[in-house]
């Protein structure tokens, strides 16, 4: 770059790094700036960080889970949050056996946040290469800069829900893809204690994928047994509305026949026909206060920290 510019590489130092306690004229600058433009030059992360003696960078790291709506807002809450205090996020969607360690020593963040825990090990690295290790838990954890949102208390409260209108042999409709297993199998694990605690049959498990033919399958099987299911829990509101779907295939009044719940309170669960019940979560109010507890450490502030106490609450529309 020095000698496209006709400078010296010190004074192609001086401009790119802005610094403002060395006099260049500003037609130097300009030529080393467009230079660099031809160039494509980009600024190396890693080599800022080396040269500050610390990163403005938030490393993200997402396990191998489908990006959906609810995953999708918590990383633009989180991203925004976290610029609006100068701070920078990226986001590593684990979809390898690439270990973490090559990652953070590549990039040099000043955080990391795991929306999953770390081993031991892992973060022990971390830790030791002065770097600060968040997470978010999806259950109960006693660390006060983990935000919890126990899963089986969703499945509890979809059940509580519809048990108070009156219904007594319900039918749970799971997520085809797999990887959605952390989140579904503790959630219908919250389902059935709920109905285990009012003396009730266990809800009837069945895949819906997210097309009408799997769900009219899956809403057949429910109504062909000796009592036939007049509620579902949906796995979340995607899983819903397919099921919503399937009812009306069959012919079914919702919620007269059938009545259905979700989770997530996605957009469309308000425009559906009938609108969806669902339960809300805290989504905006976990991106805060992990942006909270990634200052906080980087501070080496010792604030009690503490989730909202509204983690969760049913939103009740038509389908209920």
């Amino acid at each position: 770059m020095a000698r496209e510019s006709g400078v010296s590489r010190t004074t192609v130092s001086y401009v790119l790094n802005a610094r403002p306690d060395v006099a260049i004229p500003e037609a130097t600058r300009k030529r080393v700036r467009d230079a660099a433009a031809r160039l494509g030059y980009t600024p190396s992360v890693a080599g800022r960080a080396l040269r500050m003696g610390r990163s403005d960078l938030v490393l993200c790291v997402l396990p191998n889970w489908p990006v959906g709506p609810v995953i999708d807002t918590l990383l633009d809450h989180l991203a925004s949050e976290l610029a609006d205090r100068g701070l920078s996020m990226l986001v590593h969607h684990d979809r390898g056996r690439r270990p973490i360690a090559e990652l953070w020593r590549a990039v040099t963040p000043r955080a990391v946040v795991g929306l999953t825990a770390f081993t031991d090990e892992e973060e022990q690295a971390m830790r030791r290469a002065g770097i600060q290790v968040l997470t978010s838990s999806l259950d109960e954890d006693p660390h006060p800069e983990s935000f919890s949102v126990p899963q089986t208390g969703i499945g509890q409260l979809q059940v509580e829900h519809l048990v108070g209108r009156g219904h007594r042999v319900l039918g749970y409709a799971a997520p085809a893809d797999p990887r959605l297993a952390v989140f579904a199998d503790r959630r219908l694990a919250g389902a059935r204690l709920a109905c285990e605690a009012r003396g009730l049959p266990a809800p009837q498990p069945h895949a819906v994928e997210l097309d009408v033919a799997s769900a009219t399958a899956a809403v057949r099987a429910w109504r062909a047994e000796s009592e036939p299911v007049t509620a579902v829990v949906a796995y979340n509101d995607e899983v819903a509305l397919a099921v919503l779907a399937g009812l009306r295939a069959e012919g079914l009044g919702i919620p007269e026949d059938v009545a259905v719940i979700g989770v997530d309170d996605i957009p469309a669960a308000a425009l559906a026909a009938p609108a969806l019940t669902t339960v809300w979560q805290a989504t905006d109010a976990q991106a805060r206060h992990l942006t909270r507890a990634v200052l906080a450490a980087l501070d080496g502030s010792s604030e009690s920290l503490h989730a909202p106490s509204d983690l969760f609450h049913v939103v009740q529309r038509a389908s209920t």
